[in-house]
């Protein structure tokens, strides 16, 4: 073989195996675990798990992926990505088309349209950006390959094949993010399974496609983890000297009363009843550190995404689509 026929012929099967499928799941011991039980608790054919396994693919990228989550960012380069102009005004837009539907659930459900509307424009830019990845494979992926969360998504993966046989879905066809959660609030699929409403009425609850049924089903995740009606979400903050440090590391849970702050060097100029709980966020930004008081409502926020970073730019862009929307009269 001549020095330029070797080359083409690296260069080809160099091609060819970029072009390569990613790799089929092997069926391993734990994904056999997985096949057992789901055939003796939930009944199905071990033939049927077998072939969605086999048929899922183990994807190197979303182990990637998991590794550069954009939650690891400080405040001030994670910001930007979602208060944008644009979203803002999309975010809008959406509030005006879905009016109807919003104002229902924010009667049902006490949680405010602006931070319905400001959770589906982060999660998903109003239903747009769902996802690239087949669910099945992310969390085939994730559940056989991560070293440290295998067991949490082993356990999604089993509430997504409960989930596909409740709701009629093709588990092989649903995409969504890299993580496994799906559709236009990107639920994962247990909290699709527990919190997913049929807002619509039509006698589905299609957060793949439904806009309706996801404005519901986000106002009743929001409920159901404590969301109080009329109350604010968090105020800006300020500290002085270093006795706050405690606070810090009592995490995003109110657990302080507004009336101990002052003894940590932390005082507010909003008016919060003395009595109610707060906790003390501090978020990264180009000049320094910036502190805000957390309430109850922006830690219920934390529970669709655990991240102080994730529940301050729903925050902020409910605030910004709010007056942008007020504005449009």
């Amino acid at each position: 073989m001549t020095w330029l026929r070797s080359t083409r012929w690296l260069v080809g099967l160099t091609a060819a195996l970029l072009m390569l499928p990613a790799q089929a799941l092997e069926l391993g011991p734990k994904a056999q675990r997985f096949i057992q039980r789901m055939v003796t608790e939930h009944g199905y054919a071990e033939a049927e798990v077998s072939r969605l396994l086999r048929d899922s693919q183990h994807q190197q990228s979303i182990l990637d992926a998991m590794s550069r989550r954009a939650e690891a960012r400080p405040w001030h380069a994670y910001r930007p990505i979602f208060l944008t102009q644009t979203r803002i005004d999309e975010g809008a837009e959406f509030w005006s088309e879905h009016r109807d539907t919003l104002a229902r659930a924010e009667e049902l459900y006490g949680v405010n349209a602006e931070i319905i509307v400001a959770i589906i424009g982060v999660e998903t830019f109003f239903g747009r950006r769902a996802g690239r990845h087949r669910v099945i494979d992310a969390l085939v992926t994730l559940g056989f390959k991560h070293p440290r969360r295998g067991k949490f998504f082993t356990s999604e993966l089993e509430h997504f094949l409960l989930l596909a046989r409740e709701e009629s879905l093709a588990p092989l066809k649903i995409l969504g993010s890299y993580a496994g959660a799906m559709g236009v609030p990107q639920f994962i699929a247990s909290s699709y399974r527990r919190y997913a409403v049929d807002f619509d009425q039509d006698g589905r609850r299609d957060l793949i496609h439904g806009v309706n049924d996801a404005i519901g089903s986000v106002a009743n995740y929001l409920a159901r983890h404590g969301w109080q009606r009329g109350q604010l979400v968090a105020v800006p903050a300020r500290v002085d000297g270093n006795k706050y440090a405690p606070l810090l590391a009592r995490g995003l849970k109110p657990k302080t009363p507004m009336a101990e702050m002052a003894r940590y060097g932390v005082s507010t100029e909003a008016v919060i009843p003395i009595d109610r709980m707060g906790a003390l966020v501090e978020l990264k930004n180009g000049q320094g550190m910036e502190y805000w008081l957390g309430l109850k409502n922006f830690y219920v926020i934390t529970r669709y995404n655990h991240s102080a970073l994730y529940a301050m730019a729903v925050y902020q862009l409910a605030e910004e689509i709010r007056a942008k929307y007020a504005g449009k009269g």
